[in-house]
């Protein structure tokens, strides 16, 4: 099992049911290659540091997904949405994805 990280800037403007429904099609998405949501952290609207996109604010939110093949589908996903300004997603290695408990040793 690979664990990811993934943090996702949407638009400051979006309704957290919006929000809320976007991040049920990426778990959605993830449970069909036999992966799952470990972690949801809704960080909330917060300030740019510069301008993105013509915006200069955005809401965060941070997910943390196990699964068993890489999460392709939720990357390109993400780059085609509108409502997404920006996007990291990352596989986290092994210790730090044991030191939050998300898959064991053997990996």
């Amino acid at each position: 099992m690979r664990a990811y990280e993934l943090m996702i800037i949407f638009k400051s403007d979006l309704e957290e049911s919006a929000v809320q429904t976007n991040i049920n099609k990426l778990e959605a998405l993830a449970k069909e290659v036999g992966g799952t949501l470990e972690k949801v952290d809704k960080r909330g609207v917060r300030r740019f540091a510069f301008e993105i996109k013509h915006m200069w604010e955005g809401f965060y939110v941070v997910l943390e997904f196990v699964s068993p093949k890489p999460l392709d589908e939720i990357d390109r996903t993400l780059r085609l949405a509108d409502d997404v300004i920006r996007h990291k997603f990352m596989r986290l290695p092994v210790p730090e994805a044991h030191k939050r408990g998300l898959v064991g040793t053997t990996n």
